[in-house]
Order: structure tokens, then C-alpha cells, then sequence
């Protein structure tokens, strides 16, 4: 039976390169973010590479939006088999202590509540099924505390607890959790090239035995972050 991927927060990017790892393998695709313009030139890229490939706009903060999103892509392919969850930061970003309630807020629900909506879409399916696959996404500030990303990090951090925690609760009804920390820039070539990136989510889906890859240099990142501070002191 053929399965299932869907990617929420599709993007030319990380999103495509996961699509690509999983729709060379005969998965069926389906994308969902925002633009239905970026989506079309999406699924027609994805289809020149001969995969099935639909899109599904949504906006992700729009809760009821990604969840209906999410019903269509079930109807159009039937059960999803693997989530991945990867939108990328938008809105304000603010310094540690320039955050407020509102820029706290709009990273929440960007990162935390979005994935809550889309996982709490699939889960059940999967419950049912006693298989499927969770991949929730993170940046390097979910696991590195940066003053210049606190709003980001103070969300991601949430999202990444949250995977740990699903990873444990789900692992023995036979569906899998992990998460994955980007801590390098998404460029084509090397370790964090769109389709090498794929390539690890699929490890994960295949292989099922890490709850968490880092995909970049936290100790990097780290020292980036000293710099910063010692300038700031």
C-alpha cells in the first residue's frame, strides 16, 4: 500500500528536501503552507521528479484552517502515515528582554500550538492503527539558549520538550517521535543541503531508534552566543 508523508510549513527548503528523501521512495506528498502560488511551483517541482505530490494552503496559526488542511490531505491520500512539522520563524524576534506576551505569543502559536493542532489531526489514526511516524521540527535555539533569538527559543524549547515527552508516552503503542535540531544554515552542498537533510528524516522514519538528530555545530553556535554576551556585558 502506498503511503503517506505530509509536510507542514512546505518551503523550498527543508520542507522539499524531506518530500524529495520520502516521495523518491514511493511515498505520496502532501504540502501545506500559506502561499497556494509557492505550493503549486512545489508540487510542480516535486511531479517533474516524478513524485504524487498535492498542496493544501493553510495558514498555521490558523488553527481550524491547518486542521481542515490536514482532513483534506487525509481525503485526497487517506491515512497519513508520516507528520513532519517544520514552518519557519516569522514575525518578530526579539532580544531576551525585549520579549513581550505578544511576540512570546506569536512564536507559540507558530511553533508550539501548530504542531499541537497538526499532531492532535494525525495521532489518532496512528493510535488506531497501532504505527506512524512524528517529526517536529527545531531550530538550535530550542537547545541553545540565545539572547538574540529568546522569543524563538522560548517556543522551540517548548516544542522540543514536548517531542521528548510524546516519544516516551507513544514508543510503546509502535508509533514513533523524534525531533530534529537545524543548527546550520540550509544551503545546497554539505550537511545541512536540503536533500541530505531529507535523507536523515527518512533514516529516522526507517529506522525508528533516535528520538533527536542535530543537523550543525551547537558548540558552534554556543560560541557565537559567548561573543555575543561578552559584547553585551
Amino acid at each position: 500500500m502506498v503511503k503517506t508523508l505530509v509536510v507542514v510549513g512546505a518551503g523550498p527548503g527543508l520542507g522539499m528536501g524531506v518530500a524529495r528523501a520520502f516521495g523518491r521512495r514511493g511515498f505520496r506528498v502532501g504540502l501545506i503552507s500559506r502561499s497556494k502560488e509557492n505550493l503549486e511551483t512545489l508540487v510542480g517541482e516535486l511531479a517533474e521528479s516524478g513524485i504524487d505530490a498535492s498542496g493544501f494552503p493553510a495558514d498555521i496559526r490558523d488553527r481550524d484552517a491547518l486542521a481542515a488542511a490536514l482532513g483534506a490531505v487525509r481525503d485526497a491520500f487517506g491515512p497519513i502515515d508520516v507528520l513532519e512539522y517544520s514552518p519557519s520563524p516569522t514575525g518578530t524576534i526579539t532580544n531576551a528582554v525585549q520579549t513581550t506576551v505578544e511576540a512570546a505569543t506569536e512564536q507559540w502559536e507558530l511553533h508550539v500550538l501548530g504542531a499541537v493542532t497538526a499532531v492532535g489531526q494525525v495521532l489518532p489514526d496512528m493510535r488506531a492503527r497501532g504505527e506512524g511516524t512524528l517529526l517536529l521540527t527545531t531550530g538550535v535555539s530550542s537547545t541553545v539558549p540565545a539572547p538574540f533569538l529568546a522569543n524563538v527559543g522560548l517556543a522551540m524549547a517548548g516544542l522540543r520538550n514536548w517531542a521528548h515527552a510524546l516519544h516516551a508516552e507513544l514508543k510503546p503503542e509502535g508509533v514513533h517521535v523524534g525531533t530534529v535540531t537545524i543548527a546550520a544554515g540550509i544551503v545546497p552542498g554539505g550537511e545541512a543541503d536540503p536533500d541530505a537533510i531529507g535523507d536523515r528524516y527518512y533514516r529516522m522514519y526507517e529506522q525508528r531508534d533516535q528520538v533527536e538528530q542535530v543537523i550543525g555545530d551547537l558548540e558552534a553556535f554556543r560560541a557565537l552566543v559567548a561573543q555575543w554576551d561578552g559584547g553585551h556585558g
